[in-house]
């Protein structure tokens, strides 16, 4: 079945044997990391979240910054959405959260896989006919591109069929993980191909797709795919990316299996690079101690201003700043030895170490 579409060439196998070695390699190293940096890593994270619903969702057309999200998201007051960028962004939000937080404790299933629809549309009133539904209506793919323009990917599978091709395949996927017989990360590239070129949903499949490409890596113990967004890789790479679905699937209507070894290297290649980009930011961490979000390096580069300073001082060089969360920024930084503490109570002063 499936299995016949992983028929690479010699070349090709050496390559993506190379690609996995490279991806199982820096896995064993991150889970001795992973348990070290707990702080560090829980903001590595929230910053991965923001991107990746701030990417995927651009990738459909959405137009809001990632700073646009992260307001977003920190307005906890809002209950209704009337844009639909910012439904879109909100309902990618809660599943992406379930994912990272219960991924674990999930169960692969079709069910499971229209309940995470229905979540991912929750927020969207255009969507609400047919959300957690497979599609009773074709949905031609096409990309939109910055300039407006729209292109045909390809003709997905018809709606008659989807309900036979979406058991199939989580029936294979789930299978394929059992028996061990495949690379859990091949496994998980031709789910998400197959998944894409099915487009079992009225809308949604695309970012869908990404969310579940999440959960199951997750849920085959690449932990370190949470820290570093996926989505951004694929928004950096849109075109390269459809480039990619359009020269595998215009072979999906042929008698003989379509070739996606182009797709596989290019998600393998998605996969190194956010790996690469972790251990860019991991050494970062090393080389400067401590990790500091933009609040915190506008502490340093306000003390630097006033210093010696007291809290107060800082307070009113940032007013904006909520004075219990200054206290906090604070104290990590006299934690992480980027300000010196000198004195105590009302008598405490702050300044930048020397050197």
């Amino acid at each position: 079945m499936f299995e016949q579409k992983l028929n690479f060439s010699f070349e090709v196998m050496q390559r993506i044997v190379q690609q996995i070695a490279n991806i199982d390699q820096f896995k064993g190293k991150w889970e001795i990391l992973e348990q070290k940096e707990n702080v560090y890593l829980k903001e590595l994270r929230r910053i991965a979240t923001i991107q990746s619903v701030g990417s995927s969702t651009r990738i459909e057309g959405a137009v809001l910054t990632d700073e646009e999200v992260r307001q977003l998201l920190n307005d906890v007051t809002i209950t209704t959405f009337e844009i639909r960028d910012e439904q879109e962004v909100a309902g990618y939000y809660d599943v992406l959260e379930l994912i990272l937080d219960q991924a674990q404790d999930m169960q692969f299933s079709e069910n499971m896989v229209k309940q995470l629809h229905s979540l991912l549309l929750k927020y969207s009133d255009k969507d609400s006919r047919h959300r957690g539904d497979y599609k009773n209506l074709p949905n031609t793919v096409t990309a939109r591109y910055p300039d407006g323009t729209m292109r045909i990917i390809f003709e997905p599978t018809p709606p008659y069929l989807v309900k036979m091709e979406m058991e199939r395949l989580v029936t294979w996927t789930r299978e394929a993980f059992a028996t061990q017989k495949i690379h859990p990360v091949l496994i998980v590239g031709v789910f998400v191909y197959e998944f894409l070129s099915i487009h079992p949903f009225q809308d949604g499949n695309g970012r869908l797709s990404r969310l579940l490409t999440t959960m199951l890596l997750l849920q085959q113990e690449y932990h370190f795919v949470q820290y570093i967004s996926f989505e951004h890789i694929i928004e950096e790479r849109k075109k390269r990316y459809y480039e990619v679905l359009m020269e595998c699937q215009h072979q999906r209507s042929a008698e003989l299996p379509e070739q996606i070894d182009v797709w596989m290297e290019f998600f393998l290649e998605c996969i190194l690079t956010l790996i690469q980009r972790l251990e860019q930011k991991y050494a970062h961490y090393q080389q400067t101690g401590a990790y500091l979000n933009p609040r915190q390096r506008r502490v340093l580069t306000t003390l630097q201003q006033i210093q010696p300073a007291k809290m107060s001082d800082l307070h009113a060089g940032l007013e904006d700043v909520p004075l219990n969360t200054l206290k906090k920024d604070v104290k990590y930084l006299v934690e992480q030895g980027q300000i010196e503490k000198i004195g105590q109570k009302r008598g405490t002063i702050y300044l930048l170490p020397e050197g």
